[in-house]
């Protein structure tokens, strides 16, 4: 992490919801120019961060700072220098991509000097340029979503805050959402991003690992798998079927020293507290017609994950 003062850092963050506990001693910092993922499961906090982190939502206790700057209390200043992409982005569908741009590049105070030019390089930058006119009720889902991305970036934040930008969007949009976030990056713009994808893990310079509120793990993707504490075996039925994959998993939980077994597509993640028992295990399991060759494997961060939510 660069030794520079974060752009954003959320600080012993503390959040209800009538008696839910959303956020319990959370604390998360965002350097320049890096990307940051929040995974979890519904209900992990993830929203709540990102709200308390744009500003519109004020914590019950903690502090925000911006740039080492305290901004716990609201400030304009700072707002102006975070795009924040919410879930439900409001774009207007009777006005086209050009003047939903327009509208917003108005909102965020962009100079109307600066708007053409900002306004074609994002147009440009999103493949977006052929369909400027184009309305925006009449745009497919990752268009609205390439669209969305780039009114939050109108005004040259410092930050983007992206609540699952990439959910629900078709495979090319997904990329070349991506694409806009990392050149965005090589200008020095930070990210602090939601993500329900495990796959695009590895795209982050970091990962936060939220489970009920509070920070479960983090690190780089390369750190989480190394400082996994638990050897992963995968195994499958010979003929893959959810119901014989189920079965798999609640005879391997009753084994002593496995703590953990998941669901991998047509296989199955068996963490196990040891080497030792991983080894045995696959020994035993080998002896299955019925299962595929057992082998030890490499945890991913969906392992990581998973062990940190259960």
């Amino acid at each position: 992490m660069s030794e520079a003062a974060p752009v954003i850092a959320l600080e012993d963050l503390h959040h209800r919801y009538g008696d839910t506990v959303a956020l319990e001693r959370l604390a998360i910092a965002v350097a320049p120019g890096e990307i940051v993922a929040l995974i979890g499961p519904d209900g992990a906090g993830k929203t709540t961060t990102l709200r308390i982190a744009a500003g519109v939502l004020t914590p019950a206790s903690g502090l925000i700072r911006m740039n080492g700057r305290d901004v716990t209390g609201g400030d304009d200043t700072a707002r102006r220098s975070i795009g924040y992409l919410a879930q439900r982005f409001a774009l207007y569908g009777d006005l086209t991509i050009w003047e939903n741009l327009r509208f917003f590049a108005s909102i965020y105070g962009v100079r109307p000097a600066d708007r053409e030019d900002t306004g074609a390089r994002l147009l440009a930058m999103t493949d977006l340029a052929p369909f400027r006119d184009r309305l925006a009720e009449h745009l497919s889902g990752g268009m609205r979503q390439k669209l969305a991305l780039a009114c939050a970036l109108i005004h040259r934040p410092r930050l983007l805050i992206l609540d699952e930008p990439t959910a629900g969007v078709d495979p090319v949009s997904r990329r070349d959402l991506w694409r806009v976030i990392y050149r965005m990056r090589q200008e020095g713009v930070a990210a602090l991003v939601a993500t329900a994808y495990m796959d695009e893990a590895e795209r982050f310079d970091r990962v936060v690992l939220l489970n009920r509120g509070r920070v479960a793990a983090a690190g780089t993707p390369r750190e989480l798998r190394e400082n996994f504490p638990f050897a992963v075996l995968e195994v499958g039925p010979r003929e893959p079927r959810v119901a014989a994959l189920r079965a798999l998993r609640d005879e391997a939980l009753g084994i002593p020293g496995v703590v953990g077994a998941h669901l991998f597509g047509d296989r199955l993640h068996i963490a196990a507290d040891s080497s030792g028992v991983a080894s045995a295990l696959m020994a035993r399991l080998a002896e299955r017609v019925d299962l595929t060759t057992p082998t030890i494997v490499d945890p991913t961060v969906e392992d990581v994950f998973l062990a940190a939510a259960s």
